[in-house]
């Protein structure tokens, strides 16, 4: 399917499904919430990449705003569509402050590896204690895929796009465990150096050889 969506560009990478509350100040985003809000109508994010704007995003509904301040600024909550691509943007729209763009929606296999997923999800513990945060997630473990973990892996927002453009969810579980994998043993690593500074300059009780 091909159609035309109104467009909210950000330097930052959405997922399907994901609950993302954003600050509205800007005239033509606030024009652009008050319509897609009134009249049930979803709009899409995509990723802005070294100040580019990239062909992928994510189409996303206005599920509440939350607040609308004095001078027109809203808190509002939006949740995740699904995964689309531009095929071409529209700077200047009739009557309108905000961008547009013509789109279509590759499909997306959403099947993977149960196995394989819950590797990921003890590797992303893993590194939440090797980093000593606490993070919980909305869903059981075992209902957990790799959208719902991709924001907690500590990617950069260029891999997080790089596993955004993977339209397989066996290809994103690949992905994610590479980025693990290499990942955990540097900080794991650089966490027994931190014990081994702690130690340096503490008395010893060391035996000596005999």
């Amino acid at each position: 399917m091909t159609n035309f969506i109104p467009i909210f560009p950000l330097a930052i990478v959405v997922y399907p499904g994901e609950q993302l509350n954003l600050h509205i100040f800007e005239p033509r985003y606030k024009q652009l919430i008050k319509e897609c809000f009134t009249n049930k109508k979803p709009f899409g994010i995509p990723s802005v990449i070294n100040e580019k704007i990239s062909e992928m995003g994510t189409l996303v509904q206005v599920n509440e705003i939350s607040q609308v301040y004095e001078d027109g600024k809203m808190d509002i909550k939006t949740e995740g569509l699904q995964v689309f691509r531009m095929l071409e943007m529209i700077n200047e729209l009739p009557d309108k402050l905000y961008s547009g763009a013509i789109v279509n929606y590759p499909d997306n296999n959403e099947k993977g590896n149960r196995t394989l997923m819950n590797g990921i999800v003890k590797g992303v513990k893993e590194l939440h204690k090797l980093l000593n945060i606490k993070k919980k997630f909305i869903k059981p473990d075992e209902e957990l895929w790799s959208y719902d973990v991709a924001h907690h892996a500590g990617m950069s927002v260029q891999e997080e796009y790089e596993l955004l453009e993977l339209l397989q969810e066996l290809q994103r579980q690949e992905y994610l465990k590479r980025h693990l994998t290499k990942v955990i043993p540097v900080l794991a690593e650089m966490e027994m150096l931190k014990e081994k500074v702690k130690l340096n300059g503490h008395f010893k009780n060391l035996k000596g050889l005999d």
